[in-house]
Order: C-alpha cells, then sequence, then structure tokens
C-alpha cells in the first residue's frame, strides 16, 4: 500500500523469559539481545533512580548500534527496610530474603526504557506487596522448587510464588517485571503506537 509505514522490528534488551512472555502475551513479536551492563548500585543511590538508570542503560547499550529498531530496557528490584535485594546467592541468602519478606509489605520497583533512534524514555511503577506469614518449613519447600534462586526478592509472582503473596497494590506486571501500559505509553513517546498486537 503506497504510504504504508513499516514499523520498526523491537529487541528486548533482556534475557528475563518473563518479559519475553508479556511481550508475546500483547502480541508484540521482539527479538532478544541481553545487555551486559554494570548493575552495581551507586552509594547513597535512591531505589526508583537505581532502577531506571539499569533501564535506561540496557536500553541504551543494545539501541545504540541500532538507530532503526526500538530497543526495550528493564530492571526490577524489591525493597524492604531501606534495603534493596537482589537475585540470591544461594538457599541460605534466598531464605533470609523470604523470612525478612514473610508477613509484611514490601516495594518492588520495575523501570522500563525505550530507545528509538538516539532518542531514550523511561518511567518506574512501584508495587507495594504484602506476603503473608511463612513457616521455616513452607520457605524452605519454595526454594525446593527453585524458583526463588534467579529472581530478586527470591520469589516470582507468576509461579509458586503467587501462593505466598497477600495482596499487591500497583501493577501486577510491574510485579512480573514489565509494567505493559507503562510500555505502550514510552512507545507512543518515541512515535511508535499499538494496536492490539499491530505496531506502526
Amino acid at each position: 500500500m503506497a504510504g504504508a509505514v513499516t514499523p520498526p522490528s523491537v529487541i528486548l534488551a533482556s534475557a528475563s523469559p518473563r518479559r519475553r512472555e508479556l511481550l508475546t502475551l500483547v502480541g508484540i513479536a521482539h527479538s532478544v539481545e541481553p545487555a551486559d551492563v554494570d548493575e552495581s548500585i551507586h552509594a547513597d543511590e535512591a531505589p526508583a533512580v537505581y532502577a531506571e538508570r539499569l533501564a535506561r542503560a540496557k536500553a541504551s547499550a543494545i539501541g545504540a548500534s541500532d538507530d532503526s529498531s526500538l530497543t526495550i530496557g528493564a530492571d526490577t528490584i524489591v525493597v524492604i527496610d531501606d534495603r534493596v535485594l537482589g537475585k540470591p546467592r544461594d538457599r541460605a541468602e534466598a531464605a533470609g530474603m523470604l523470612r525478612t519478606l514473610g508477613g509484611r509489605t514490601h516495594t518492588v520497583y520495575t523501570a522500563v526504557a525505550v530507545r528509538r533512534g538516539r532518542r531514550t524514555v523511561s518511567a518506574v511503577e512501584h508495587v507495594a506487596v504484602t506476603f503473608r506469614p511463612l513457616t521455616d518449613a513452607a520457605i524452605a519447600s519454595y526454594i525446593d522448587t527453585g524458583e526463588p534462586m534467579d529472581k530478586a526478592g527470591a520469589y516470582g509472582i507468576q509461579g509458586f510464588g503467587a501462593t505466598i503473596v497477600q495482596r499487591i497494590d500497583g501493577d501486577y506486571f510491574a510485579v512480573m517485571g514489565l509494567p505493559l501500559g507503562t510500555l505502550i505509553a514510552l512507545m507512543d513517546q518515541v512515535g511508535v503506537r499499538y494496536d492490539f498486537g499491530r505496531l506502526s
């Protein structure tokens, strides 16, 4: 068709299978090129600032070499008592995290960044998540599933972890790792329109 615009290809700068699933869920075809960036937190860096910096760094690391594509970067962190909980290094650390989270409310910050050409836009969603109380036996059984070991805060809300979450206040998909409504709004800011699976 004369005048038709070819939508940009989409690159996900993340190895997260959850983020892949979410993009697929809403019909956004994409390729995956995980970004290799330094994820060290800076001294006195606020959690939201830290997450957004990493999301932008990931999008820029991949998008800088491909001006024609739309690159998505994201980062999710779990925070409680002003402490950032990353991915546990071993069972003992996972158990310690879950013990800290049990019966309490923590905050999940997910930042998403979109880069197209030389322009990068980003935003951060924060969600309050409350766990039901957890016994040591329940924690051990959950760790036995293997699910906690590759996730910030040692849990995944979309898997077995759904059964230890009592309530959430905010965007469920942000807790999974990619706030879809926010993503669509950011894509629009860089000139890419989403129409229920179609991009233009």
